[in-house]
């Protein structure tokens, strides 16, 4: 799999560019142009006089839009200081590609070269990028129609880019530039896609700045990081057929709609943009499962694991059909989500209009979720093809044991059953509070899921990850136990428990929560899933130990983030290393993360309202804010907070706490 971390994003989903930091595109491993789930792009170098511009400077305005600086030494005076330099303005939209050249003079005489563009493309699907599979296809040979250049596909993919001024038939502009002057060459890269079978993956009709919404830390750093993370997300945005908007989860492999991640990421930003939530309800609503298929996982009720154009291989026997139902979480999070968006406010007559929705989803987890009947709600892949784990956690090493030994299927994460008892509590609430039937027998069943866990998933006093085939515990402290916090499923001596076992240094790593303890046999700080920080899997934690409590253990990850935001330019990655503080004073980059990244972008806004404790309930006309007692800044504020139809400041300095 082609690395992504030193590659530089620029973003306006569905489009996005990687490249390396001097902006040239070689082919070379994962850069390209993508939109689509299609590489459209795989070079765009520029030379002057055959040469390449020596890189110099970098710079990131916004997501859309990145600079590169060069020098070209061979060009200008005599002498140490560079007199011609190239500049490069690459700039995104949700349609294509822009990028300004530009050839600088600054010596004392005039610049005659020959600035030359070399451009190609295999259309490779994003899957085969990912496997490398595309190393192997061939480059497609363009057409010209002396204006632009085209590459089309036997799919009906078409790419075009287009030129200003025009250049000669070998792509090259013969230019004289007097000394102090400038020249610039323009080109627009765009494309047409043929119908999709499946999801059409779509730019939103109009992309949010939110510039509604401030924020003010005596740590300054805090406001950096939620700044970019607020820029990331609304070029992370996409929109569904209906126009829908939902998050994309990262580029370039996850640019889609995925049931866990867009629901987590929207969740988190209901409190700026609500809008995001309920078009990700509804998109998802869409396509809630209706039959039976195992070839796709597909069951009725259930929320899609991820929704693509075509089939995707991603190689080593893992194919996913365009629409893949395998996760075991998006249906309670579909659930949970509606019912914080209604809390927040969300307008009653659209909460109605997906009851039945949510009906057939509390379905699912009663007669599907659950296929030997033992109470618990396990999973196990039965196509052959698929994920052979589908919690978020869904690599197939992310379950085991002590020593190392991989858990055998069908196996019942312990997060699950916590989100499956807060689904069926807020499931009971919405059917309560649009007179529906059925409230109290959710009510009932949650009360018994919480008591088969607590005799069941209890081992060395802590929960454990899962439980197996054989119905074992499987023991091990892992960053799972973390998301059942908040949810419900514990008491409040279990929840202190929990809050133990996360204060300590094999899980707490200094820069955020480690998805596996130190202590484990396979503990691997650059695991994906066995001794990496994930930044959302630390801030749903933080959220559960606020909830629940225990400040001290929340504020000291939320202060991890923030040291580690700054490490990676106020751009959290998808992940990172888990080596921890003790032993390097940054954490280490994961190589394949995807930066930015839907779920870690949105904890910045996670962990600030979860410290000052801001819960909603629109429908009962109620408003609670509760800072945490140990709060992790002396002074912070925040404007434009949404909760109904109103916009709220609050803020927190010194202890005192002002709403207006």
């Amino acid at each position: 799999m082609p690395d992504l971390h030193d590659l530089v994003t620029t973003l306006a989903a569905p489009w996005v560019v990687l490249s390396p930091r001097s902006g040239q595109l070689t082919g070379a491993g994962a850069e390209g142009v993508y939109a689509r789930d299609r590489r459209i792009l795989s070079r765009l170098e520029v030379t002057v006089d055959g040469r390449q511009p020596k890189p110099v400077q970098l710079d990131e305005p916004a997501t859309s839009t990145t600079r590169y600086v060069a020098v070209l030494d061979a060009l200008g005076d005599d002498g140490h200081d560079p007199t011609v330099w190239l500049k490069r303005t690459r700039q995104m939209d949700g349609d294509g590609v822009t990028e300004r050249i530009t050839l600088v003079n600054r010596s004392h005489g005039t610049v005659d070269c020959e600035l030359a563009l070399a451009l190609g493309t295999d259309l490779a699907g994003t899957a085969a990028v990912r496997s490398e599979a595309a190393m192997d296809l061939p480059m497609i040979e363009p057409t010209s129609d002396g204006d632009a250049l085209h590459w089309e596909d036997s799919s009906g993919t078409r790419v075009s880019v287009s030129f200003e001024p025009a250049p000669d038939l070998n792509h090259s502009w013969r230019l004289r530039i007097e000394s102090g002057q400038e020249a610039t060459v323009t080109l627009r890269l765009s494309a047409t896609f043929a119908p999709a079978d499946g999801f059409s993956i779509e730019p939103p009709r109009a992309r949010p700045v939110y510039d509604g919404f401030q924020i003010d830390c005596d740590d300054r750093r805090v406001g950096r990081w939620v700044r970019r993370s607020l820029d990331d997300l609304a070029g992370l945005q996409l929109a569904a057929d209906g126009g829908e908007r939902y998050l994309g989860a990262g580029p370039p492999w996850y640019l889609t709609l995925f049931g866990r991640d867009s629901l987590i990421s929207a969740g988190m930003l209901i409190p700026i943009d609500p809008e995001l939530a309920a078009g990700t309800l509804r998109a998802l609503a869409a396509y809630q499962g209706t039959k039976v298929d195992p070839g796709s996982a597909e069951q009725p009720g259930k929320i899609p694991h991820e929704l693509r154009a075509e089939v995707a291989d991603h190689g080593g026997g893992l194919v996913l059909p365009a629409a893949y139902y395998g996760t075991h979480d998006a249906t309670q999070l579909w659930i949970t989500t509606l019912h914080k968006a209604w809390r927040w406010g969300m307008p009653a007559d659209e909460v109605r209009t997906l009851l039945p929705n949510l009906q057939r989803a509390l379905t699912w987890i009663r007669d599907f979720a659950d296929p030997d009947g033992d109470g618990f709600l396990e999973y196990v892949d039965e196509s052959g093809h698929g994920l052979a784990n589908q919690g978020w956690k869904d690599s197939r090493d992310s379950v085991q044991w002590l020593d190392g030994t991989l858990a055998t299927a069908p196996i019942a994460l312990c997060e699950v059953q916590g989100y499956a008892y807060a689904a069926a509590i807020a499931g009971a609430d919405l059917l309560d509070a649009f007179a529906l039937a059925g409230g109290d027998a959710w009510r009932e069943w949650a009360a018994g899921l919480r008591e088969r866990f607590r005799a069941s998933f209890w081992v060395d006093g802590y929960p454990a990850i899962a439980l197996d085939g054989a119905k074992r515990p499987v023991a091990g402290p892992a960053s799972n136990m973390g998301h059942l916090l908040g949810t419900g499923l514990l008491d409040e001596s279990e929840e202190a428990a929990v809050a133990r076992q996360l204060a300590g240094p094999d899980l707490d790593s200094g820069f955020g929560l480690r998805t596996l303890s130190k202590a484990m046999t396979r503990f691997n700080p650059l695991g994906y899933h066995t001794g990496s920080v994930w930044p959302h899997d630390t801030a749903m934690t933080v959220q559960g130990l606020y909830a629940a409590g225990h400040a001290a253990t929340a504020t000291s990850y939320v202060r991890g983030l923030v040291d580690a935001a700054e490490v990676f330019g106020y751009r959290l990655p998808e992940l990172y290393g888990g080596a921890g503080s003790e032993e390097e004073s940054r954490p280490t980059p994961y190589p394949l993360s995807c930066r930015p990244q839907a779920w870690a972008a949105a904890s910045a806004i996670a962990v600030v309202i979860a410290a000052l404790g801001i819960e909603p309930d629109v429908p009962a006309g109620t408003l609670s804010i509760s800072p945490a007692e140990d709060f992790a800044w002396r002074r912070i504020e925040l404007h434009g907070i949404r909760i109904g139809d109103h916009e709220l400041t609050v803020a927190f300095a010194d202890g005192v706490l002002t709403v207006r």
